[in-house]
């Protein structure tokens, strides 16, 4: 199947549907394209991110299974519970937008470059500027341990990528963050693709097309008009 090839410089093109995307590589759905953000909002409403490696250009993907997580649906282990009821790291939310990504991009084990290139923190970073995308950070003795960052669209959260380097750091900022959202009303928290470090914690893998079904829903929904300004 042919890949359709977006236009730089037309960031209102339409996307493909994502019954379009290739089962191999996981869901690879347009090439090229912006990074804008009103071509990057009209990609998360359709269930599309984008990813791709330093010096390529921008590829988008859809994959199928989606990895997700209902609120409500939360799996607290017993040694996190102890670690949350303990207090070991003080969490905050958007305090370090920029510090997170640039941890983030950090190289994990086994890897010698990241996907969070030059361009892809400038777009998130304005994203952020303009209230859509926050981050979540994990502190130990006032240095930055752990954290995730993503979008925020009507009752769905997007998650976009987590670190740590401490034990259990990102588990706690993450579990801190699903018990925000579920009060705020969010209803569904996007983990993209399999991770088990996400299954330990409740995530699920439900179909592409149950996905976008519930993104049609949930992404014009209205979270709690205190989401993220009262914390």
């Amino acid at each position: 199947m042919k890949l359709t090839i977006l236009n730089p410089k037309n960031p209102e093109q339409a996307f493909p549907s994502v019954k379009k995307a290739l089962k191999e590589p996981d869901g690879l759905l347009a090439i090229g394209g912006c990074l804008s953000k009103k071509r990057l909002l009209n990609a998360y409403r359709q269930g599309i991110f984008p990813w791709y490696n330093p010096g390529e250009p921008i590829l988008w993907w859809s994959p199928d299974p989606r990895l997700v997580l209902f609120p409500d649906k939360l799996v607290i282990s017993r040694s996190l519970r102890k670690t949350l009821r303990q207090n070991v790291y003080t969490v905050t939310i958007d305090r370090a937008f920029a510090q997170v990504m640039d941890c983030c991009a950090q190289p994990r084990a086994g890897q010698s470059g990241t996907w969070i290139t030059v361009d892809i923190k400038q777009a998130y970073n304005e994203l952020f500027r303009l209230g859509i995308a926050h981050s979540v950070e994990a502190w130990l003795d006032g240095e930055l341990v752990g954290g995730l960052y993503g979008v925020a669209l009507g009752q769905v959260f997007f998650g976009e990528s987590m670190f740590h380097t401490r034990t259990d750091a990102s588990k706690v900022a993450f579990a801190v963050l699903v018990g925000h959202l579920k009060s705020w009303q969010y209803r569904l928290i996007d983990c993209q693709v399999h991770s088990q470090h996400l299954v330990s914690l409740g995530a699920e893998e439900i179909s592409r097309d149950d996905f976008v079904q519930w993104l049609g829903r949930y992404c014009d929904g209205v979270a709690s008009p205190s989401a993220w300004s009262a914390v």
